[in-house]
């Protein structure tokens, strides 16, 4: 009994009750001009045709027929104008169908009218309409609700059916599928990129700014924790800047991506590694600017995290970084000297983030160690024809 009754309080019921109602309305009015059905059947015809009314059709059948409680669109009915005549004869089938319906719904709004003659029956007034004949009687005031019973089953069944129709009439065509899942697809680029670029930034700042504050303590000198405190204050705001972009982004999916670090910026990660107690030596063959901006930019993310490694995992040890740009590629390197602390190769999200940054270009990025020593190496093609188009999408445009 409470699954019967379930649907009943359901407000998605109703308001397929009333998607149903407004051609019976429509069927109303031409029984009031015409008795000649068959004629609105026929004028369903020339109106489907016209391809707006696939996207009025599949407006409303959303809005009624499959309202979302979280607000999102139910994909499964597409909202547009049709493009083919398969879509436009579909929408004639779909007119056809739901003036079936609603010519079923218009008969089944005369039964409420006959619970109403039998209540008035039993208040001992001759009904003249449907019950009309019926012995005026107390009784039949039990019979009232029975006409209540088919309406009840016609607006459960007949919206569930009207439902069905619509998903698979009104259903987007295989190009429109394929819009949705190139949406869904760029749109998992975009939060993978934003995870990157949170783990780099934000992980790289709190690296430098425990090294800091580890080394300042150590040291007890007072200048050397000035210093310490001014190279944290500038990290800690280079990411605050990072993180209030990356939200920028995500409250406003519209706004274009404002300009995102690139090699020629790769001073600061250096400088704030320096100001960590690691002595930096780096050498930068070439011309950066001849480096297409997409593959600067993951550059100078790859990196940064390997800066952030060295420091997390080795503290501040002498760091080797190497810039190159010739034959048509970029490469970058980074050796430290092995710590105890030092993880495995191959271990960790972050080495996995790199890896996957320069397959998207790409590339190749090799960690090993060798001879006491970690070593990066990454190198990522200059040739913008190797790049495809997902790499573009979570680069920002």
């Amino acid at each position: 009994m409470h699954r019967i009754l379930t649907p009943l309080t359901s407000a998605v019921t109703y308001s397929r009750w009333l998607h149903m109602f407004i051609p019976a309305a429509a069927c109303s009015v031409w029984f009031f001009i015409s008795d000649m059905y068959w004629m609105l059947a026929l004028f369903a015809v020339p109106v489907g045709l016209v391809p707006a009314m696939r996207l009025q059709e599949g407006l409303q059948a959303q809005l009624l027929l499959t309202p979302s409680e979280r607000g999102q669109p139910d994909a499964s009915i597409a909202v547009a104008p049709a493009v083919s005549w398969a879509e436009r004869w579909r929408t004639v089938l779909w007119l056809e169908i739901r003036l079936l319906i609603s010519a079923a719904t218009l008969m089944a709004l005369w039964l409420p009218v006959a619970s109403i003659e039998l209540v008035l029956s039993a208040a001992g007034r001759a009904p003249e309409g449907l019950v009309e004949g019926m012995s005026p009687h107390r009784w039949n005031a039990l019979l009232a609700p029975l006409p209540l019973v088919p309406l009840l089953v016609l607006v459960v069944l007949g919206g569930r059916l009207t439902t069905a129709a619509a998903r698979w009439l009104l259903g987007p065509s295989p190009t429109d599928r394929l819009s949705v899942l190139e949406e869904l697809t760029e749109e998992l680029l975009e939060r993978n990129r934003i995870a990157r670029e949170l783990h780099d930034s934000i992980g790289h700042a709190l690296t430098v700014a425990v090294v800091q504050a580890g080394a300042a303590r150590a040291a007890n000198d007072p200048a050397f924790t000035e210093r310490a405190l001014a190279a944290i204050e500038e990290t800690g705001r280079d990411a605050l800047e990072d993180l209030e972009r990356v939200l920028r982004v995500l409250r406003e999916s519209g706004t274009p991506v404002s300009r995102r670090p690139t090699l020629a910026e790769a001073k600061r990660l250096l400088d704030s590694a320096t100001s960590s107690g690691a002595k930096v030596v780096t050498r930068v063959s070439g011309d950066l600017g001849l480096v297409p901006a997409p593959v600067s930019r993951e550059g100078y993310r790859i990196l940064q995290e390997s800066l952030t490694n060295v420091l997390r995992h080795a503290g501040p040890v002498p760091i080797r970084v190497s810039i190159t740009v010739a034959d048509g590629r970029l490469e970058l390197e980074v050796t430290n000297p092995m710590s105890g602390a030092a993880g495995p190769p191959g271990s960790g999200s972050g080495l996995r983030g790199m890896r996957e940054r320069a397959a998207l270009l790409g590339g190749k990025a090799r960690m090993e160690s060798r001879e006491g020593e970690w070593r990066v190496r990454v190198a990522l093609p200059l040739d913008g024809i190797r790049w495809s188009d997902a790499l573009h999408r979570s680069s920002g445009r």
